[in-house]
């Protein structure tokens, strides 16, 4: 009775009651905090405190614990039942369920021990650091250069793993690997106020700074990169140099390292997010091949070209076609950045608030990676997007291929695709750690094809940049399953990719060595298009009438980046009720 009473005064709640629904939201949180623990430096782009930021812990040990931990979070996101959860609901469980397997498989692969590539490694995303972080106070610089001399911490941890890459025979092929070394030194030559670790202090001065704080951190900075990281860039050097560039793979093709296939095969799955062989995707490139060769053959003719090959000649070798210095060639971009903008509202009822500049790739990796790519901003710390074009070698980045490139880094492709998952209604980890290459890419390279409908490709040079583009990812597919998969070698894929595209010798020189030293993310694009065209299509004929182009961009985005699977899932069920729309 006592207790009773108590409770009617207190207003006793009842225990809460577990449910699927309860469950799977708090795992979805304790994954999220599970990442932001061992995150602490990306979550400074999430709005957290840069004051706790701390460098990645790169080491085999903490790889193994976090396996186990995704492991144990893995099981118990399967012990939630589907039954009792809504459709959205099981969309997290699903593709949080892929995020944290593909996590353990791929921990299980000695390929894990490969920490760079001709696309990436650990020193270069490193270099730009002071690029990504929101510095304004005082305390933000101290933070800033705090985390420099966290680097050969890292930088050793990456160095031994890489000495025991090299033990066990996981090594990057010498034929891909051309040039390597100038993305090491160029990190580091010349003055200390040069280098991209210098970049935030070129800025304007912070109003809460006064001059001698400012003339302060300048010289500890200074002193930072001369004293701190020039010694960890030359050690890397030293030991690309002296030990792994001697005893690099000759083989090109990952299939023949120790577990190769299976590791390939793991590649493909994941990037394309399907089961298809490498094979079957082989296949399917070879196909798309066929079709894009006949429509090249007619843009030639209506040029007044006699075929395909002799209109390509020109296009690689007319200087017409070629930008003579960097700011025309940026100039040109930014022109057709604008351009598409005023199109988009056309062809989207719903677009991103946060906008996107433009920036010419760092000199240091220019010259050994591709012609532009795109990274992601963040709008909790005031941090636009950017499309990165590249300057170097101008005799090879032809103007006709700008609308495509463009449209595809920028929008409607990446730029809107990302920046527009982050502004979702979307639990935190699928507006940020669901990057699926086959929606990601795949979207990418159909807003390529959207842009025949946009109007961007007004003359001939134009659309035959375009189709050279899709033709460039339907080789992919031929080329990358060729090489890791089938037997090919370096001088085939090459070849084969001069033959079917319009690609330059640069581009496609630094294309077929990024598929060599980075297995399997080359086949989602195509992949991606594919389905989201198809998926198109079938939208059209059922709907007829009724079918609304914008709406039906916003639904392929409106849940972010999704396997491919649950992509279909979502345009069904948007069909269904497209019908019953008056």
């Amino acid at each position: 009775m006592k207790k009773l009473i108590l409770c009617a005064l207190l207003a006793c709640a009842s225990p809460a009651v577990a449910s699927p629904s309860s469950d799977l939201a708090a795992l979805i949180s304790q994954h999220w905090a599970w990442h932001i623990k061992n995150n602490s430096l990306s979550n400074v782009s999430y709005g957290g405190p840069l004051s706790a930021a701390h460098l990645e812990d790169l080491s085999l040990t903490k790889a193994d614990q976090l396996s186990l931990e995704a492991a144990a979070m893995a099981k118990q996101l399967r012990a939630i039942p589907d039954q009792g959860l809504s459709r959205a609901e099981r969309t997290n469980k699903g593709v949080l369920l892929r995020l944290l397997d593909e996590r353990v498989e791929g921990d299980t692969f000695g390929q894990r021990m490969m920490l760079f590539s001709t696309y990436d490694g650990w020193h270069q995303n490193f270099a730009g650091l002071g690029e990504q972080l929101p510095l304004k106070t005082k305390g933000d610089f101290e933070s800033y250069i705090r985390l420099l001399r966290e680097y050969p911490r890292m930088n050793r941890t990456a160095l031994d793993i890489t000495k025991r890459a090299l033990t066990d025979g996981y090594v990057q092929p010498c034929d891909a690997m051309g040039g390597f070394e100038r993305t090491i030194t160029g990190a580091v030559e010349g003055k200390a106020e040069d280098t991209r670790f210098f970049e935030p202090f070129r800025r304007v001065r912070p109003s809460s700074i006064s001059d001698a704080e400012w003339s302060a951190l300048k010289a500890k900075a200074v002193q930072t990169i001369d004293i701190v990281l020039r010694p960890e860039f030359h050690s890397f050097l030293r030991l690309y140099l002296d030990e792994y560039k001697p005893n690099c793979a000759k083989s090109i093709a990952v299939s023949d390292q120790p577990d190769g296939a299976a590791y390939y095969a793991f590649q493909a799955r994941s990037h394309t997010t399907t089961d298809l062989k490498p094979s079957e995707i082989h296949a399917i490139g070879m196909s798309e091949v066929t079709r894009i060769l006949a429509r090249m053959e007619n843009v030639a003719k209506q040029a007044g070209f006699a075929d395909r090959k002799a209109m390509i000649a020109d296009l690689r070798t007319n200087p017409k076609h070629f930008a003579k210095t960097s700011e025309e060639l940026m100039s040109a971009a930014a022109f057709y950045a604008k351009q598409i903008d005023g199109l988009m509202p056309r062809y989207f009822n719903i677009l991103p608030r946060l906008p996107y500049g433009i920036k010419p790739i760092p000199a240091e990796t220019a010259e050994t990676t591709t012609t532009a790519y795109y990274n992601p901003g963040a709008a909790e710390v005031g941090r636009a997007g950017y499309y990165y074009v590249n300057t170097s070698k101008l005799n090879q980045r032809p103007l006709w291929e700008l609308p495509a490139l463009t449209a595809h880094e920028s929008v409607p492709g990446h730029h809107h695709q990302i920046a527009l998952q982050q502004e979702r209604p979307l639990p935190m980890f699928r507006k940020h750690l669901t990057g699926f290459t086959a929606f990601v890419e795949g979207w990418a390279l159909y807003t390529e094809y959207l842009g025949e409908e946009m109007g961007l490709y007004d003359t001939p040079e134009k659309m035959m940049g375009r189709l050279s583009f899709e033709m460039w990812r339907a080789s992919r597919l031929v080329v990358d399953t060729g090489m890791h998969s089938l037997g090919w070698s370096k001088a085939r894929a090459i070849a084969f990719m001069k033959d079917n595209t319009a690609l330059t010798d640069a581009n496609i020189e630094a294309e077929v060595n990024r598929y060599i030293s980075w297995p399997g993310q080359a086949l989602g694009y195509k992949i991606g298009e594919i389905k989201i065209r198809e998926l198109r299509a079938k939208a059209e004929k059922a709907l007829g009438p009724k079918f609304d182009l914008p709406r039906f961009h916003d639904a392929v985005l409106s849940q972010g980046a999704v396997p491919l699977t649950v992509l279909t899932a979502q345009i069904d069920s948007w069909i269904a009720a497209e019908k019953t729309r008056k």
